[in-house]
């Protein structure tokens, strides 16, 4: 090879638009694009399930790795798009819904004619508005039965429940048992010095018992329409 010929490679070689800067500029696109799908992702999920997903969780939906999620965790919250802090997402918009709702998880039936096991693996989970239904635990139940239909309660209703465990006379509660929940109205009986549990329906007698405890006191109830 002669001097020219090396030197007319050199030139070339200096001269010459290589990819790679395309591809950089490509790479920090998908960057960008992946810190969206990031962001979308744990907002969506949060609004579903009340809780930050795990970056393994986040990996899977998105079909990258988890130390990928976490690396990209850590610099969204350098870049202050979010809070990431003891793998808990917080994002502008999480925060503000977690200001005006409530979760509350959708737990099953519960009786509305004798007792029965209450189900308890938890459905889904839905919102409640802090403005309608205040500070506090709330879960949901679904109503089986017609011994409430007096107090306008029919099977199939969804009656939200404050989780407490006191009650006052006239309270519809949830009240565990022996072990089995159902929806009643609550009296204390001092005469036999017992809890009294009263159906809204005649044709269902009256529940004395010594062994009750109060799960919660119904504040709402969302009608089915079936």
């Amino acid at each position: 090879m002669t001097y020219e010929n090396l030197f007319g490679i050199i030139i070339s070689i200096r001269n010459a638009t290589f990819p790679i800067g395309r591809q950089g500029e490509k790479m920090r696109y998908k960057s960008e694009e992946l810190m969206k799908q990031i962001m979308d992702y744990a907002e969506q999920f949060q609004l579903l399930n009340h809780r930050s997903p795990y970056t393994s969780e986040i990996a899977d939906a998105l079909g990258i790795v988890k130390s990928t999620v976490y690396k990209y965790l850590v610099a969204m919250n350098d870049r202050g798009m979010l809070s990431y802090r003891n793998g808990e997402i917080v994002t502008e918009r999480t925060n503000k819904i977690s200001l005006l709702t409530k979760p509350a998880a959708v737990l099953g039936s519960v009786s509305c004619g004798m007792p029965q096991l209450e189900e308890e693996y938890i459905e889904e989970y839905v919102s409640l508005p802090v403005s309608l239904f205040g500070e506090g635990e709330f879960f949901i139940l679904r109503a089986s039965g017609d011994s409430m239909i007096g107090a306008g309660i029919n099977s199939g209703d969804m009656i939200v429940i404050r989780k407490q465990n006191t009650a006052s006379d006239g309270d519809i509660v949830v009240a565990l048992v022996d072990n089995e929940s159902t929806l009643k109205r609550f009296f204390l009986d001092t005469e036999r010095r017992c809890v009294r549990l009263h159906p809204e329906n005649p044709k269902y007698p009256d529940i004395y018992t010594q062994n009750c405890t109060v799960q919660g006191v119904a504040v709402h109830v969302i009608k089915s329409l079936e």
